[in-house]
C-alpha cells in the first residue's frame, strides 16, 4: 500500500506540471505569430516568406541551382552587401546588388526579411538601408522567390501577378532574359551602371542605356550626360556600329518598341553555357562566358574596342594608351589622387601635382610628343610657339598648349590625354603637347645634379673598358665591319656593304626572288647562316630608313622571321634575317616533289601564321600591316613552326609600296578589294589575303586556279559555295586523300571565308581568327562574297567578248 500511495502521488504531480504546460501554451498561443516572424531559414530554398529572414550565410538558392542569393562581401573590403551570384561558377560573381550605396559593415549585424507590408526590407543595428519600395498592393500570400534566370521576384504565391522585380533595377550585369530600356507606363527606366572598382560596388562614373525617345541603339555615358560610344541603330539583325553581330552563333536579340516601351532583350542559345554582358567598372562592355574546363571567365569581345575611347578614363593629368598595360599614367609631375583607388583599377579621380605651380617664370614646360590633342581647347590669335608659351606662362589657369598652325591652350583639369602609336592612322590628331610643371620638376637640386654626375661617370668608365674589351675580341674573333656606328639602332647590327658582299660570296647564291628584292644565302665569319635581302625601289632618305628598319628590328615573335641587321650605304639597302632552312610554304604545297605537309601540320600552320599576324596588328606598339601575305612569304624551320617573313615592307617602302603590290602579276589571287578599288588600306586587308591563302593550305592549290568551265570556276568562290552547302571535305587537298580532322577542317573553311568578306567590317580581326582556329570562338556560316561572284562573271563577259571579237 506504501508504494501504491507513492505511485498515486507520483502520477498526480505529473498530471498537474502537464496541467501547467497546456495552460501555460494557451496563454503564449496569441504571440505564436510574433515569434513566428523572426523565423531564420534552416534549409536550401528559393523562397523567403513574410515573417522570415536571412542574415549571416544564410541564402536563397534557385530551383535549378543556378543562382544565389545572400550576403557578400567583395574582395578584401569588409563591407558586406545583399546580392545575387552564379552558384555553379568557382569564382564568385557577382550580378545584382540591393544596397549598392549603403553597405553594412558587420554581417551579424545586418537583417533582410520580407515585411509585412510585402516589400524587402534590409536593416543594420536595426535601422533600414535599403528597401525594394513596391508600391503596389501586396497580399498576405506574397512571397521572395529567386528563379533560375537570376531573376529575384515579389510575387503573389498562388498568381502571376509581379509586384517588384530586379530585372527591372540591374547594375552592372545584364543577364539573359532581363530587359534594358524605357517602359513609359510603369515609369521603369532599366539600365547598366558600372561598378566604382572591383572591389566597390556602388554606382560607378560609366553607364549604358537607351533613349527613352524611342531611339533603337545602346548609349554608352560618363556620369549620365557624356556620351563616349554607341553601338549604332539596330536594323533588326544588328547594331550598325557592331557588324560582327552578323556571325553571332551564341545569342538571339530582340527589340520591342511602341508608344509604351522601348528595351532590347536577349537569350542565349545554348542553355547548358553560363554568359552574360557586364559594364566593367572601366567603362567597358564586356560579353564573357564561363569555362567549366579552366575554371575561368573566357572574354569574347569588349566595347567600345579601343579602351581610351571611354571618357575621363583616366582621370585628370593622366594619359592613356590601348598598347600599353596598365594602359592609364599620371604624367610626369604627378601622382594618383587616390592611391587605394590607383591600385584597384579605379583611375576615374586622375592625378594631383606633386609641386604646386609658382605662377610665374619659374614655372617651366615638358614636351609630350605623339599624343592626340584633346577637344574643347582654348584658341588664342599668336604668331610664334614662344609667343604661345608666354601667353599660357601668364595665365595660371593654363596648364597645358600646344602650337601648330595656331596657339591653343587648356586650362583647369586636364582630361583624355591620348597616346598614340606612330602607325594608329590617326596622323591628322598626332601632336605635341607642353605640360606646365613648377620648375623644381624640371630642374633637380644641386646635391642630386652632383649624385647624378657621379653615378653617370662610373657608368661612363665602365662602359669605356668594356667597349674597349669587346672591340679586341671583335676585332680578332668576329670581323664584319660596321659602318657609320650611329646607323645602331636597338638591337639591330648595322652591316657593312663590303661585309655583306664577302659573307654572300659576291651574292652568288641566290634563295629566291620577291616582290621587293632578291634574297641571298651568307655565312658570317662566326658560321651564322643569314638571309639577305637586297631591297629594290627604296626611296626614304638614310635617316627615315633607319627609323623604319629599327621599330621593324625591336619586333620578335615565334612567327616572325628575325631581322639581324641591315646595311645603309647610298643607295645600297640590304636587310639581313635568320636563315630558315625549310624554305617557302608555298614549295610544300604546290610543287609535287617537296615534301607533303600533312593535315595536323598545315592546321598548325595557319595558326601559327594568324597568331604572328595578330601579332603585328594588335601587340606591337605600332600597328605594323604586312600587305602582302602568300605562301612564298612565310617560310617553315626544321619543326614545321611557320615564321612570317617580309613584314614591315610598308613601312621601309612607303608610298612605293602601293605601286610595287599593283604592278604584281597575279593581284587578283592574293589582293583585297580595297587594293583595286584605291580605299584606305587597314589591317582587314591582310585578313583577306590571309583567307585566301588559308583555302591555299586547305586545298593545296592555288586561288588563281579554276574549276570546270562553269559561272563559279574561281576557287575561291566555288570554295565559299561548297562551305555554305555544307560541303568542306571536297575542299581537301587530294593529296591527304581524306586524312584530316572534319572539326577542324569545317572550322578552317568557315574561317577562311570570313576572310574574304567584300566588306571590310564584315572581316573578323586576325586575333578573332587565331580565337576560331583555337575552336573558342565560333561565328557561324558566312555568306557567299558577292564581289568574287560578280568579278567571276565580268571575267567571263571580258572574256568572251575578246574571243568573239
Amino acid at each position: 500500500m506504501k508504494w501504491a500511495s507513492l505511485d498515486l502521488l507520483f502520477l498526480i504531480r505529473t498530471d498537474m506540471a502537464v496541467i501547467r504546460l497546456l495552460f501555460t501554451s494557451l496563454l503564449l498561443l496569441p504571440f505564436f505569430p510574433f515569434f513566428s516572424s523572426r523565423a531564420k531559414l534552416h534549409a536550401a530554398t528559393d523562397t523567403l516568406s513574410r515573417g522570415q529572414s536571412l542574415s549571416g550565410d544564410q541564402t536563397l538558392v534557385s530551383k535549378g541551382g543556378n543562382f544565389e542569393f545572400g550576403f557578400f562581401t567583395p574582395g578584401n573590403s569588409h563591407k558586406y552587401y545583399v546580392g545575387i551570384w552564379y552558384k555553379k561558377v568557382s569564382k564568385q560573381t557577382v550580378v545584382w546588388v540591393a544596397n549598392r550605396e549603403k553597405p553594412g559593415v558587420n554581417d551579424s549585424a545586418s537583417e533582410l526579411n520580407l515585411s509585412e507590408d510585402g516589400n524587402l526590407v534590409l536593416t543594420h543595428s536595426k535601422n533600414q538601408i535599403w528597401s525594394s519600395n513596391s508600391t503596389s498592393t501586396a497580399s498576405n500570400s506574397t512571397i521572395a522567390v529567386l528563379l533560375d534566370n537570376g531573376n529575384l521576384m515579389l510575387k503573389d504565391e498562388y498568381s502571376s501577378h509581379i509586384l517588384w522585380q530586379s530585372f527591372d533595377h540591374p547594375t552592372n550585369t545584364w543577364l539573359p532574359g532581363a530587359k534594358l530600356g524605357y517602359d513609359k507606363l510603369d515609369k521603369v527606366d532599366s539600365f547598366l551602371t558600372s561598378w566604382k572598382n572591383s572591389e566597390d560596388p556602388s554606382p560607378g562614373p560609366f553607364s549604358v542605356e537607351i533613349s527613352s525617345k524611342g531611339i533603337s541603339q545602346f548609349f554608352f555615358l560618363a556620369n549620365r550626360t557624356r556620351e563616349y560610344w554607341t553601338t549604332g541603330v539596330w536594323d533588326g539583325q544588328i547594331f550598325s556600329a557592331i557588324p560582327e553581330m552578323r556571325s553571332n552563333y551564341f545569342f538571339n536579340f530582340n527589340y520591342v518598341a511602341n508608344m509604351n516601351v522601348n528595351y532590347f532583350s536577349y537569350y542565349v542559345r545554348d542553355t547548358s553555357s553560363i554568359s552574360n554582358f557586364m559594364l566593367d567598372f572601366t567603362g567597358l562592355m564586356i560579353r564573357q562566358q564561363w569555362d567549366p574546363t579552366t575554371q575561368n571567365w573566357t572574354l569574347y569581345c569588349s566595347l567600345p574596342r579601343d579602351p581610351c575611347d571611354v571618357y575621363a578614363l583616366c582621370g585628370s593629368f593622366s594619359s592613356c594608351s590601348n598598347y600599353s598595360s596598365p594602359s592609364c599614367e599620371c604624367l610626369q609631375g604627378f601622382e594618383p589622387l587616390s592611391m587605394e583607388e590607383w591600385n584597384l583599377g579605379d583611375h576615374t579621380r586622375g592625378c594631383a601635382r606633386k609641386t604646386s605651380l609658382q605662377c610665374d617664370e619659374n614655372d617651366g614646360f615638358m614636351k609630350l610628343s605623339g599624343v592626340q590633342l584633346p577637344t574643347n581647347p582654348e584658341s588664342l590669335a599668336v604668331s610664334s610657339a614662344k609667343e604661345c608659351q608666354s601667353t599660357c606662362l601668364k595665365n595660371c589657369s593654363c596648364v597645358i598648349f600646344s602650337y601648330g598652325s595656331k596657339c591653343l591652350m587648356w586650362n583647369g583639369d586636364f582630361l583624355n590625354l591620348k597616346k598614340l602609336s606612330v602607325s594608329s592612322n590617326n596622323d591628322a590628331k598626332l601632336g605635341v603637347l607642353y605640360l606646365r610643371l613648377a620648375g623644381s620638376e624640371l630642374a633637380r637640386p644641386k646635391s642630386e645634379k652632383l649624385r647624378t654626375v657621379a653615378v653617370i661617370s662610373s657608368v661612363v668608365a665602365l662602359v669605356l673598358i668594356t667597349s674597349f674589351v669587346l672591340v679586341l675580341i671583335w676585332r680578332f674573333c668576329w670581323k664584319p665591319t660596321l659602318g657609320n656606328p650611329e646607323a645602331a639602332q636597338g638591337f639591330l647590327v648595322p652591316f657593312d656593304y663590303k661585309a655583306i658582299k664577302r659573307a654572300t660570296k659576291d651574292f652568288s647564291e641566290k634563295l629566291g626572288q620577291g616582290s621587293f628584292g632578291t634574297v641571298f644565302k651568307g655565312i658570317l665569319p662566326d658560321s651564322t647562316v643569314i638571309a639577305v635581302k637586297k631591297l629594290e625601289g627604296v626611296r626614304q632618305g638614310e635617316k627615315q630608313f633607319r627609323m623604319e628598319v629599327s621599330t621593324i628590328g625591336m619586333i620578335q615573335h615565334v612567327n616572325l622571321v628575325r631581322l639581324l641587321g641591315f646595311c645603309s650605304e647610298g643607295d645600297k639597302r640590304l636587310l639581313v634575317y635568320d636563315y630558315i632552312p625549310g624554305g617557302s610554304l608555298d614549295s610544300y604545297l604546290f610543287k609535287s616533289s617537296s615534301k607533303i605537309l600533312d593535315w595536323k601540320q598545315r592546321y598548325q600552320v595557319a595558326l601559327g601564321i594568324a597568331r604572328g599576324l595578330a601579332y603585328l596588328h594588335e601587340k606591337c606598339r605600332e600597328c605594323i600591316m604586312h600587305c602582302d601575305i602568300k605562301p612564298e612569304n612565310v617560310l617553315l624551320d626544321m619543326n614545321m613552326c611557320p615564321k612570317i617573313a617580309d613584314f614591315g615592307m610598308a613601312k621601309l617602302l612607303g608610298h612605293e609600296f602601293s605601286r610595287v603590290l599593283t604592278s604584281m602579276r597575279g593581284t587578283f589571287g592574293y589582293l583585297a578589294p580595297e587594293w583595286l578599288t584605291g580605299s584606305a588600306i587597314t589591317p582587314k586587308a591582310d585578313v583577306y589575303t590571309y583567307g585566301l591563302m588559308l583555302l591555299e593550305i586547305i586545298s593545296g592549290r592555288r586561288n588563281t586556279d579554276r574549276i570546270g568551265d562553269g559561272e563559279f570556276g574561281y576557287f575561291p568562290l566555288w570554295a565559299a559555295i561548297k562551305v555554305n552547302e555544307g560541303d568542306c571535305l571536297c575542299l581537301l587537298d587530294e593529296k591527304l586523300e581524306g586524312g584530316a580532322d572534319i572539326e577542324e577542317l569545317s572550322r578552317a573553311s568557315k574561317i577562311a571565308c570570313w576572310c574574304i568578306q567584300d566588306q571590310e567590317s564584315s572581316r573578323p580581326t586576325m586575333g578573332h581568327v587565331v580565337q576560331q582556329l583555337e575552336g573558342v570562338l565560333d561565328m557561324g556560316m558566312p555568306p557567299i562574297p558577292s564581289l568574287l561572284q560578280k568579278l567571276v562573271v565580268d571575267s567571263r563577259i571580258s572574256t568572251l567578248s575578246e574571243s568573239t571579237g
